[in-house]
């Protein structure tokens, strides 16, 4: 399969900057943030199955997460990012969690992945495609090196993140299910389910302290359960396939 051209990245400087990656987690998955963190990890685990001793690459891998997360589980996992900062941040988590000789840390390009077509079983990007300005070429690499599954999230254009993202230094890029579908089906991948989430856009969770965000929650979960709710969900999570044969 040919390598895309060339996309874009937002803020990608703002990533290498030292205080960011050490204030990234803190800031992001402290107080009602802890109800994201522990939502995306169960959408992860959700969408990949079975992960004992499967080759995992996880790309813009941050400051470890979901890497470390997958190591424990005993994944055989690639984590890739293009900030320094932030792999040393992994880097730190991984020691803590006693797998930092379960899994590797590389520095790449999302855009160019250093790695021959067909290498991992699956592919994970969370986080990402709302900093892509040209999603669908990152989705190509994603795919390019993937044997069975590209696993990732996007927030979404019809929702309430469309006024939160205005006050964001650096915006976010939205998208509809309608694009999403279009990427897929130019990458050549086939969607396996995909669970939509969050009316209330995630900085409201952040700000708030832990027992009034698990209060929204509860009534954010509620609404998202209508047919309504999931139309106006600010966060969907894509489970993808390659075709067999």
């Amino acid at each position: 399969m040919p390598r895309p051209r060339v996309g874009n990245v937002k803020g990608e400087q703002w990533y290498q900057a030292d205080d960011v990656a050490e204030s990234y987690d803190e800031k992001r998955f402290s107080r009602g943030g802890q109800l994201i963190d522990r939502r995306e990890k169960q959408a992860v685990l959700d969408a990949l199955g079975h992960i004992e001793k499967r080759e995992i690459l996880e790309i813009a891998c941050g400051t470890g997460r979901f890497t470390t997360m997958l190591a424990e589980r005993g994944a055989d996992i690639t984590g890739l990012d293009v900030s320094g900062p932030m792999l040393r941040q992994g880097r730190e988590r991984a020691q803590s969690a006693t797998v930092a000789d379960s899994l590797e840390f590389l520095r790449g390009d999302a855009e160019r992945l250093p790695f021959p077509d067909n290498r991992f079983d699956a592919v994970l990007a969370m986080r990402f495609f709302h900093i892509a300005d040209t999603p669908e070429t990152f989705l190509a690499e994603m795919r390019r090196v993937s044997r069975e599954q590209v696993v990732f999230d996007t927030f979404n254009n019809y929702s309430m993140r469309m006024l939160y993202t205005w006050a964001l230094p650096m915006g976010s890029s939205l998208y509809s299910g309608d694009d999403v579908r279009w990427w897929l089906h130019d990458t050549g991948l086939e969607l396996d389910g995909v669970e939509h989430d969050w009316l209330v856009p995630y900085g409201f969770f952040r700000q708030a302290p832990n027992p009034i965000a698990a209060w929204i929650r509860r009534l954010d979960q509620a609404v998202v359960g209508t047919d309504l709710g999931r139309r106006l969900a600010s966060v969907s999570y894509w489970n993808a396939r390659l075709p067999e044969g």
